[in-house]
Protein backbone atom coordinates (compact mmCIF):
# COMPACT_ATOMS: atom_id res chain seq x y z
CA UNK A 1 0.00 0.00 0.00
CA UNK A 2 1.10 3.75 -0.95
CA UNK A 3 1.38 6.07 1.91
CA UNK A 4 -0.13 9.35 -0.02
CA UNK A 5 0.25 12.38 3.22
CA UNK A 6 0.98 15.29 1.58
CA UNK A 7 2.70 18.13 4.11
CA UNK A 8 0.95 21.38 3.50
CA UNK A 9 3.71 23.37 2.96
CA UNK A 10 2.40 25.87 0.63
CA UNK A 11 0.31 27.39 3.38
CA UNK A 12 2.50 27.14 6.50
CA UNK A 13 5.92 26.96 7.32
CA UNK A 14 8.06 25.07 4.95
CA UNK A 15 10.17 22.30 6.60
CA UNK A 16 13.60 21.57 5.76
CA UNK A 17 13.60 19.87 2.12
CA UNK A 18 14.59 16.74 2.88
CA UNK A 19 12.19 16.08 5.52
CA UNK A 20 9.36 17.39 3.38
CA UNK A 21 10.27 15.00 0.57
CA UNK A 22 10.43 12.30 3.00
CA UNK A 23 7.23 12.16 4.53
CA UNK A 24 5.54 12.56 1.26
CA UNK A 25 7.26 9.79 0.19
CA UNK A 26 7.70 7.72 3.11
CA UNK A 27 4.94 8.27 5.95
CA UNK A 28 4.76 10.13 8.95
CA UNK A 29 8.93 10.23 10.27
CA UNK A 30 8.51 13.04 12.66
CA UNK A 31 6.05 14.45 15.12
CA UNK A 32 3.10 16.31 13.72
CA UNK A 33 3.97 15.46 10.23
CA UNK A 34 6.61 17.19 9.73
CA UNK A 35 10.31 19.82 10.89
CA UNK A 36 7.86 22.46 11.25
CA UNK A 37 5.30 21.07 13.57
CA UNK A 38 2.40 21.76 11.66
CA UNK A 39 0.24 18.79 12.13
CA UNK A 40 -1.62 19.07 8.82
CA UNK A 41 -1.76 15.64 6.66
CA UNK A 42 -3.06 15.97 3.18
CA UNK A 43 -5.86 12.81 2.88
CA UNK A 44 -7.73 12.59 -0.11
CA UNK A 45 -9.93 9.90 0.91
CA UNK A 46 -10.61 11.43 3.63
CA UNK A 47 -13.87 13.39 3.52
CA UNK A 48 -16.48 14.60 6.21
CA UNK A 49 -18.35 11.60 5.55
CA UNK A 50 -15.87 9.07 5.62
CA UNK A 51 -15.16 10.31 8.64
CA UNK A 52 -18.70 9.69 9.81
CA UNK A 53 -18.43 6.26 8.94
CA UNK A 54 -14.58 5.98 10.85
CA UNK A 55 -14.34 2.77 12.74
CA UNK A 56 -12.24 0.93 14.98
CA UNK A 57 -10.38 -1.56 13.18
CA UNK A 58 -10.54 -4.58 16.15
CA UNK A 59 -8.30 -6.94 14.58
CA UNK A 60 -5.06 -4.37 14.60
CA UNK A 61 -3.18 -6.36 16.58
CA UNK A 62 -0.13 -4.03 17.83
CA UNK A 63 0.71 -4.31 21.04
CA UNK A 64 3.30 -2.23 22.63
CA UNK A 65 5.91 -2.91 25.46
CA UNK A 66 4.96 -0.97 27.92
CA UNK A 67 3.33 3.11 28.58
CA UNK A 68 3.45 4.96 25.26
CA UNK A 69 4.44 8.51 25.60
CA UNK A 70 6.00 9.29 22.10
CA UNK A 71 3.86 9.58 19.11
CA UNK A 72 4.15 6.59 16.97
CA UNK A 73 5.51 6.96 13.39
CA UNK A 74 5.28 5.38 10.08
CA UNK A 75 7.79 4.23 7.87
CA UNK A 76 7.46 2.86 3.88
CA UNK A 77 10.87 1.85 2.23
CA UNK A 78 11.40 2.52 -1.63
CA UNK A 79 9.87 -0.21 -3.54
CA UNK A 80 7.92 -1.58 -0.27
CA UNK A 81 4.35 -2.73 -0.38
CA UNK A 82 3.60 -1.72 2.86
CA UNK A 83 4.33 0.58 5.50
CA UNK A 84 5.76 0.37 8.78
CA UNK A 85 4.37 1.33 12.23
CA UNK A 86 7.10 2.36 15.22
CA UNK A 87 6.49 2.51 18.38
CA UNK A 88 9.16 3.83 21.34
CA UNK A 89 8.15 3.07 25.13
CA UNK A 90 8.77 4.13 28.43
CA UNK A 91 10.41 0.86 28.70
CA UNK A 92 13.04 1.76 26.36
CA UNK A 93 11.83 -1.15 23.86
CA UNK A 94 11.24 0.29 20.08
CA UNK A 95 9.09 -2.36 18.18
CA UNK A 96 8.31 -2.48 14.44
CA UNK A 97 4.78 -3.57 13.35
CA UNK A 98 3.29 -4.50 9.91
CA UNK A 99 1.47 -0.85 9.31
CA UNK A 100 -2.17 -2.80 7.93
CA UNK A 101 -2.08 -6.13 10.32
CA UNK A 102 -0.42 -5.22 13.40
CA UNK A 103 1.71 -8.22 13.32
CA UNK A 104 5.31 -7.53 14.82
CA UNK A 105 8.18 -7.08 12.68
CA UNK A 106 10.84 -6.37 14.89
CA UNK A 107 11.75 -5.09 18.64
CA UNK A 108 15.03 -3.69 19.97
CA UNK A 109 15.53 -3.24 23.83
CA UNK A 110 17.96 -0.39 24.29
CA UNK A 111 18.61 -0.09 27.69
CA UNK A 112 16.99 -0.65 31.35
CA UNK A 113 14.35 2.02 32.05
CA UNK A 114 15.06 4.45 34.96
CA UNK A 115 12.79 3.58 38.40
CA UNK A 116 11.18 6.55 39.79
CA UNK A 117 13.48 5.44 42.99
CA UNK A 118 16.57 6.68 41.10
CA UNK A 119 14.85 10.28 40.67
CA UNK A 120 15.08 13.16 42.52
CA UNK A 121 11.22 14.47 41.45
CA UNK A 122 9.55 13.47 38.79
CA UNK A 123 6.21 11.33 37.64
CA UNK A 124 7.31 9.03 34.94
CA UNK A 125 7.81 5.32 36.16
CA UNK A 126 9.68 3.86 34.86
CA UNK A 127 11.44 6.75 32.73
CA UNK A 128 12.77 5.46 29.61
CA UNK A 129 11.82 6.94 25.43
CA UNK A 130 9.37 9.90 26.42
CA UNK A 131 10.16 12.11 23.62
CA UNK A 132 8.90 11.42 20.50
CA UNK A 133 11.52 9.97 17.73
CA UNK A 134 12.41 11.10 14.05
CA UNK A 135 13.17 8.90 10.97
CA UNK A 136 15.64 9.84 8.84
CA UNK A 137 15.18 8.63 5.47
CA UNK A 138 18.17 8.92 3.95
CA UNK A 139 19.90 6.41 6.33
CA UNK A 140 16.98 4.21 6.64
CA UNK A 141 17.28 4.78 10.28
CA UNK A 142 15.44 5.92 13.66
CA UNK A 143 16.77 7.96 15.97
CA UNK A 144 15.94 8.42 19.57
CA UNK A 145 16.66 9.21 23.14
CA UNK A 146 16.53 6.82 26.25
CA UNK A 147 16.73 7.20 29.64
CA UNK A 148 18.89 4.58 31.02
CA UNK A 149 20.12 2.71 34.18
CA UNK A 150 23.36 1.71 34.53
CA UNK A 151 25.99 1.08 37.57
CA UNK A 152 26.68 4.67 37.77
CA UNK A 153 22.90 5.80 37.79
CA UNK A 154 20.28 7.41 35.30
CA UNK A 155 22.32 8.41 31.87
CA UNK A 156 20.73 9.82 28.50
CA UNK A 157 21.90 7.63 25.63
CA UNK A 158 21.16 8.51 21.78
CA UNK A 159 19.99 5.72 19.37
CA UNK A 160 20.21 5.17 15.90
CA UNK A 161 18.28 1.82 14.80
CA UNK A 162 18.11 0.70 11.29
CA UNK A 163 14.40 0.46 9.99
CA UNK A 164 15.13 -3.01 8.60
CA UNK A 165 15.75 -4.75 11.57
CA UNK A 166 16.57 -2.42 14.54
CA UNK A 167 19.95 -2.87 14.53
CA UNK A 168 22.13 -0.38 16.58
CA UNK A 169 24.06 1.70 14.07
CA UNK A 170 28.16 2.24 14.17
CA UNK A 171 28.36 5.33 16.38
CA UNK A 172 25.43 4.92 18.61
CA UNK A 173 24.67 5.22 21.29
CA UNK A 174 26.20 8.43 22.27
CA UNK A 175 26.42 9.29 25.47
CA UNK A 176 25.02 12.87 26.11
CA UNK A 177 26.64 13.77 29.25
CA UNK A 178 29.77 12.36 28.25
CA UNK A 179 29.80 13.78 24.95
CA UNK A 180 29.04 17.04 26.33
CA UNK A 181 32.12 16.69 28.86
CA UNK A 182 34.47 16.48 26.36
CA UNK A 183 33.81 19.51 24.89
CA UNK A 184 33.85 21.02 28.62
CA UNK A 185 30.02 21.33 29.57
CA UNK A 186 28.53 19.64 32.47
CA UNK A 187 25.10 17.73 32.06
CA UNK A 188 23.29 16.24 35.07
CA UNK A 189 21.34 13.16 33.37
CA UNK A 190 20.03 12.32 36.58
CA UNK A 191 18.36 16.02 36.82
CA UNK A 192 16.80 16.22 33.01
CA UNK A 193 14.59 14.76 30.92
CA UNK A 194 13.75 14.65 27.03
CA UNK A 195 10.03 15.23 26.48
CA UNK A 196 10.85 17.12 23.48
CA UNK A 197 10.12 15.33 19.94
CA UNK A 198 13.04 14.69 18.29
CA UNK A 199 14.57 16.58 14.64
CA UNK A 200 16.47 16.29 12.06
CA UNK A 201 17.83 19.26 9.85
CA UNK A 202 20.50 19.19 6.95
CA UNK A 203 21.67 16.03 8.88
CA UNK A 204 22.36 16.77 12.59
CA UNK A 205 19.63 15.24 14.61
CA UNK A 206 18.97 17.58 17.44
CA UNK A 207 17.24 16.97 20.68
CA UNK A 208 15.65 18.99 23.63
CA UNK A 209 16.03 18.54 27.77
CA UNK A 210 13.68 19.72 30.23
CA UNK A 211 13.59 18.27 33.72
CA UNK A 212 11.02 16.11 35.81
CA UNK A 213 7.92 17.36 37.16
CA UNK A 214 8.72 19.05 40.07
CA UNK A 215 11.29 21.13 38.75
CA UNK A 216 14.01 19.56 41.16
CA UNK A 217 17.92 19.77 41.06
CA UNK A 218 20.30 21.18 38.55
CA UNK A 219 18.49 21.23 35.17
CA UNK A 220 18.64 23.20 32.66
CA UNK A 221 17.36 23.56 29.72
CA UNK A 222 19.41 22.28 26.31
CA UNK A 223 19.75 21.78 22.77
CA UNK A 224 22.08 19.05 21.51
CA UNK A 225 22.81 18.72 17.79
CA UNK A 226 24.32 15.24 16.75
CA UNK A 227 25.47 15.01 12.97
CA UNK A 228 24.68 11.97 12.05
CA UNK A 229 27.81 11.29 9.93
CA UNK A 230 30.40 11.86 12.84
CA UNK A 231 27.80 11.36 16.08
CA UNK A 232 30.76 11.96 18.57
CA UNK A 233 31.16 16.25 17.25
CA UNK A 234 27.91 17.47 19.42
CA UNK A 235 26.95 20.86 19.61
CA UNK A 236 24.75 22.42 22.52
CA UNK A 237 22.89 25.26 23.96
CA UNK A 238 21.76 25.76 27.23
CA UNK A 239 19.88 28.10 29.42
CA UNK A 240 21.93 30.28 31.23
CA UNK A 241 20.05 30.21 34.52
CA UNK A 242 18.72 27.13 36.44
CA UNK A 243 15.36 25.77 34.76
CA UNK A 244 14.36 27.29 31.76
CA UNK A 245 12.99 23.19 30.17
CA UNK A 246 11.89 22.73 27.21
CA UNK A 247 9.05 20.46 27.75
CA UNK A 248 6.70 20.68 24.73
CA UNK A 249 6.12 17.13 23.32
CA UNK A 250 6.12 19.05 20.02
CA UNK A 251 10.21 20.12 20.75
CA UNK A 252 11.57 21.95 18.44
CA UNK A 253 10.37 23.31 15.29
CA UNK A 254 12.62 23.92 12.04
CA UNK A 255 11.75 26.39 9.23
CA UNK A 256 14.65 25.99 6.78
CA UNK A 257 17.86 25.58 8.60
CA UNK A 258 16.70 27.70 11.94
CA UNK A 259 15.05 25.57 15.17
CA UNK A 260 12.59 27.59 16.84
CA UNK A 261 11.71 26.55 20.39
CA UNK A 262 10.14 27.70 23.75
CA UNK A 263 11.07 27.54 27.09
CA UNK A 264 10.20 27.60 30.65
CA UNK A 265 10.40 29.12 33.86
CA UNK A 266 14.02 29.74 35.40
CA UNK A 267 14.96 30.27 38.72
CA UNK A 268 16.60 32.94 41.06
CA UNK A 269 17.45 35.11 37.72
CA UNK A 270 17.77 38.93 38.21
CA UNK A 271 18.01 39.70 34.68
CA UNK A 272 16.49 37.90 31.82
CA UNK A 273 18.36 34.20 31.18
CA UNK A 274 16.51 32.38 28.89
CA UNK A 275 13.37 31.80 30.38
CA UNK A 276 9.79 32.01 29.41
CA UNK A 277 10.76 32.81 25.68
CA UNK A 278 10.96 31.79 22.43
CA UNK A 279 14.24 31.28 20.73
CA UNK A 280 15.69 30.76 17.29
CA UNK A 281 18.95 29.11 16.87
CA UNK A 282 21.43 28.32 13.95
CA UNK A 283 22.23 24.90 13.09
CA UNK A 284 25.50 25.64 15.04
CA UNK A 285 23.39 26.09 18.14
CA UNK A 286 25.52 29.27 18.79
CA UNK A 287 24.12 31.90 21.42
CA UNK A 288 22.75 34.89 19.78
CA UNK A 289 21.88 38.54 22.13
CA UNK A 290 20.19 39.39 18.78
CA UNK A 291 16.34 40.36 19.96
CA UNK A 292 15.34 39.22 16.64
CA UNK A 293 16.75 35.83 17.47
CA UNK A 294 14.65 35.77 20.85
CA UNK A 295 11.20 36.88 22.85
CA UNK A 296 10.33 36.71 26.13
CA UNK A 297 7.16 38.27 27.69
CA UNK A 298 7.52 41.85 29.64
CA UNK A 299 6.60 40.41 32.75
CA UNK A 300 8.70 36.87 32.87
CA UNK A 301 9.75 37.42 36.27
CA UNK A 302 5.71 37.00 37.00
CA UNK A 303 5.57 33.96 34.84
CA UNK A 304 9.01 32.90 36.38
CA UNK A 305 7.38 32.96 40.06
CA UNK A 306 4.21 31.60 38.75
CA UNK A 307 5.59 28.68 37.03
CA UNK A 308 3.50 30.16 33.83
CA UNK A 309 5.86 29.37 31.31
CA UNK A 310 5.49 29.13 27.52
CA UNK A 311 7.76 25.99 27.56
CA UNK A 312 5.09 23.69 27.80
CA UNK A 313 4.16 24.44 24.38
CA UNK A 314 5.96 23.95 20.95
CA UNK A 315 5.79 27.53 19.33
CA UNK A 316 4.31 27.12 15.72
CA UNK A 317 5.51 28.53 12.49
CA UNK A 318 2.52 30.14 10.54
CA UNK A 319 2.76 31.67 6.84
CA UNK A 320 -0.73 33.81 6.69
CA UNK A 321 -2.13 35.21 3.88
CA UNK A 322 -2.82 38.35 3.49
CA UNK A 323 -3.96 41.31 1.02
CA UNK A 324 -0.04 42.55 0.84
CA UNK A 325 0.94 39.17 0.63
CA UNK A 326 1.86 36.17 2.86
CA UNK A 327 3.25 37.62 6.42
CA UNK A 328 5.79 35.37 7.77
CA UNK A 329 4.76 34.42 12.03
CA UNK A 330 5.19 32.68 15.06
CA UNK A 331 2.57 31.47 17.04
CA UNK A 332 3.72 30.83 21.06
CA UNK A 333 0.75 29.60 23.38
CA UNK A 334 1.37 29.54 27.39
CA UNK A 335 0.31 28.15 30.73
CA UNK A 336 -0.42 31.96 31.60
CA UNK A 337 -3.48 31.03 28.65
CA UNK A 338 -2.13 33.69 26.05
CA UNK A 339 -1.47 33.45 22.78
CA UNK A 340 1.33 35.63 21.44
CA UNK A 341 2.35 36.32 17.55
CA UNK A 342 5.51 37.10 16.80
CA UNK A 343 7.11 38.55 13.33
CA UNK A 344 9.44 35.08 12.56
CA UNK A 345 12.21 37.60 10.87
CA UNK A 346 12.22 39.59 14.14
CA UNK A 347 11.31 37.73 17.51
CA UNK A 348 11.26 40.70 19.24
CA UNK A 349 13.35 40.73 22.35
CA UNK A 350 11.45 41.45 25.86
CA UNK A 351 7.98 42.38 25.27
CA UNK A 352 8.33 42.54 21.41
CA UNK A 353 5.02 40.13 20.54
CA UNK A 354 2.71 41.74 17.48
CA UNK A 355 0.05 40.83 19.19
CA UNK A 356 -1.26 38.77 22.30
CA UNK A 357 -4.44 37.75 24.03
CA UNK A 358 -5.58 35.65 27.00
CA UNK A 359 -7.24 33.31 24.44
CA UNK A 360 -7.71 29.72 27.25
CA UNK A 361 -9.44 29.54 30.73
CA UNK A 362 -6.76 27.05 31.83
CA UNK A 363 -3.06 26.17 31.37
CA UNK A 364 -2.04 25.52 27.50
CA UNK A 365 -0.20 22.53 27.51
CA UNK A 366 -0.12 20.58 24.13
CA UNK A 367 0.63 21.17 20.34
CA UNK A 368 -1.44 23.17 18.12
CA UNK A 369 -2.02 22.08 14.67
CA UNK A 370 -2.55 24.78 11.90
CA UNK A 371 -4.55 25.03 8.71
CA UNK A 372 -5.77 27.25 5.70
CA UNK A 373 -8.96 29.63 6.40
CA UNK A 374 -10.32 31.87 3.27
CA UNK A 375 -8.81 34.92 4.21
CA UNK A 376 -6.14 33.40 7.02
CA UNK A 377 -5.13 30.72 9.36
CA UNK A 378 -7.18 28.39 11.42
CA UNK A 379 -4.61 27.34 14.69
CA UNK A 380 -6.41 24.62 17.10
CA UNK A 381 -5.01 23.58 20.29
CA UNK A 382 -6.22 22.11 23.28
CA UNK A 383 -7.85 24.56 26.39
CA UNK A 384 -11.47 25.36 26.98
CA UNK A 385 -11.35 29.01 25.21
CA UNK A 386 -12.11 32.36 27.04
CA UNK A 387 -14.15 33.71 24.08
CA UNK A 388 -16.01 30.37 22.70
CA UNK A 389 -18.70 31.48 21.00
CA UNK A 390 -21.43 28.89 22.35
CA UNK A 391 -21.16 28.35 26.28
CA UNK A 392 -20.37 24.63 27.45
CA UNK A 393 -18.87 23.10 30.01
CA UNK A 394 -16.50 20.84 27.56
CA UNK A 395 -15.37 22.81 25.48
CA UNK A 396 -11.97 21.42 25.67
CA UNK A 397 -10.93 22.21 21.91
CA UNK A 398 -9.81 25.80 20.78
CA UNK A 399 -9.82 27.02 17.53
CA UNK A 400 -8.19 30.37 16.79
CA UNK A 401 -8.87 32.40 13.18
CA UNK A 402 -5.21 33.93 12.71
CA UNK A 403 -5.43 37.29 9.96
CA UNK A 404 -2.19 39.37 8.33
CA UNK A 405 -2.21 42.72 9.29
CA UNK A 406 -0.22 45.49 11.00
CA UNK A 407 -0.99 44.40 14.13
CA UNK A 408 -2.17 40.60 12.91
CA UNK A 409 -5.34 39.53 14.53
CA UNK A 410 -6.87 36.81 16.22
CA UNK A 411 -9.87 35.41 16.88
CA UNK A 412 -11.66 32.81 18.87
CA UNK A 413 -13.67 31.01 15.68
CA UNK A 414 -15.21 28.10 17.33
CA UNK A 415 -14.79 25.76 20.04
CA UNK A 416 -15.51 22.29 20.41
CA UNK A 417 -17.01 20.10 22.81
CA UNK A 418 -14.10 17.01 24.12
CA UNK A 419 -12.26 16.31 27.73
CA UNK A 420 -8.63 15.68 27.69
CA UNK A 421 -5.38 17.03 27.22
CA UNK A 422 -4.48 15.20 23.83
CA UNK A 423 -2.82 17.55 20.86
CA UNK A 424 -4.99 18.19 17.98
CA UNK A 425 -3.80 17.51 14.25
CA UNK A 426 -5.78 18.33 11.32
CA UNK A 427 -6.58 16.31 7.89
CA UNK A 428 -7.45 17.87 4.66
CA UNK A 429 -8.43 16.34 1.05
CA UNK A 430 -6.65 18.87 -1.09
CA UNK A 431 -4.50 21.33 1.63
CA UNK A 432 -7.72 23.13 2.27
CA UNK A 433 -10.87 20.81 1.41
CA UNK A 434 -12.96 19.38 3.96
CA UNK A 435 -10.51 20.47 7.09
CA UNK A 436 -11.31 17.68 9.99
CA UNK A 437 -9.79 18.31 13.26
CA UNK A 438 -8.66 15.36 15.01
CA UNK A 439 -8.13 15.12 18.97
CA UNK A 440 -7.72 12.64 21.39
CA UNK A 441 -9.70 13.28 24.84
CA UNK A 442 -6.51 11.56 26.86
CA UNK A 443 -6.76 11.51 30.58
CA UNK A 444 -10.32 12.88 30.30
CA UNK A 445 -12.89 11.48 28.35
CA UNK A 446 -9.92 9.11 26.65
CA UNK A 447 -12.10 9.46 22.94
CA UNK A 448 -10.64 10.18 19.46
CA UNK A 449 -12.70 13.28 18.20
CA UNK A 450 -13.45 14.19 15.13
CA UNK A 451 -14.47 18.46 14.21
CA UNK A 452 -15.58 19.83 11.50
CA UNK A 453 -12.40 22.76 10.67
CA UNK A 454 -14.61 25.49 9.58
CA UNK A 455 -17.70 25.10 11.98
CA UNK A 456 -17.00 22.94 14.37
CA UNK A 457 -19.57 20.76 13.46
CA UNK A 458 -19.03 17.09 15.77
CA UNK A 459 -18.23 14.25 12.51
CA UNK A 460 -16.89 11.68 14.88
CA UNK A 461 -16.53 10.41 18.50
CA UNK A 462 -15.10 6.72 19.59
CA UNK A 463 -16.11 4.64 22.06
CA UNK A 464 -13.74 4.98 25.20
CA UNK A 465 -9.95 4.17 24.75
CA UNK A 466 -7.45 2.52 27.59
CA UNK A 467 -4.40 4.32 28.21
CA UNK A 468 -4.24 7.29 26.38
CA UNK A 469 -1.14 9.74 27.15
CA UNK A 470 -1.87 13.41 27.71
CA UNK A 471 0.80 14.06 25.54
CA UNK A 472 -0.14 11.75 22.18
CA UNK A 473 -1.92 12.57 19.12
CA UNK A 474 -3.12 11.03 16.29
CA UNK A 475 -1.27 10.54 12.55
CA UNK A 476 -3.01 10.11 9.52
CA UNK A 477 -1.96 7.51 6.76
CA UNK A 478 -3.95 7.36 2.92
CA UNK A 479 -6.30 4.87 4.69
CA UNK A 480 -5.89 4.98 8.45
CA UNK A 481 -5.74 7.05 11.79
CA UNK A 482 -3.27 5.56 14.24
CA UNK A 483 -3.11 6.81 17.83
CA UNK A 484 -0.95 5.31 20.59
CA UNK A 485 -1.78 4.21 23.92
CA UNK A 486 -0.39 1.94 26.75
CA UNK A 487 0.20 -1.11 25.65
CA UNK A 488 -1.26 -0.80 21.95
CA UNK A 489 -1.74 1.23 19.01
CA UNK A 490 -5.62 1.75 18.12
CA UNK A 491 -6.16 1.85 14.16
CA UNK A 492 -9.35 3.56 12.52
CA UNK A 493 -9.92 2.89 9.25
CA UNK A 494 -11.87 4.61 6.85
CA UNK A 495 -11.69 2.78 3.37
Amino acid sequence: MRISIVLAAAVLASAAPSHRAGAQEHGVLTYHGDAARSGHFVVPALTWDKARALRLDSGFAARVAGDLYAQPLIWRAPGASTAMLLTASADNVVQAFDAHTGDELWRRTVGTPVPRSALPCGNIAPLGITGTPVIDPLSEAIYLDAAVQDASGPRHRIFGLSLKDGAILPGFPLDVADALRASGRTFVPRDQNQRAALTIVDGTLYAAFGGHYGDCGDYHGWVVGVPLRAPGQVASWATRARGGGIWAPGGPAAVGRALFFATGNTFGAGTWSDGEAVLRLAPDLQRSEDKRDFFAPSDWRALDQRDADLGGSNPLPLDVPGPNGTQALMLALGKDRKAYLLDRANLGGIGGQLAEATVSQSLILTSPAAYPAGDGLFVAFQAPGTQCPHAGADNGLTVLHIKAGSPPTMTTAWCGAMRGRGSAMVTTTDGHSAPIIWIPGAEGDNRLHGFKGDSGEELFASEALVGLRRFQTAIATHDRLYVGADGRVYAFAFE
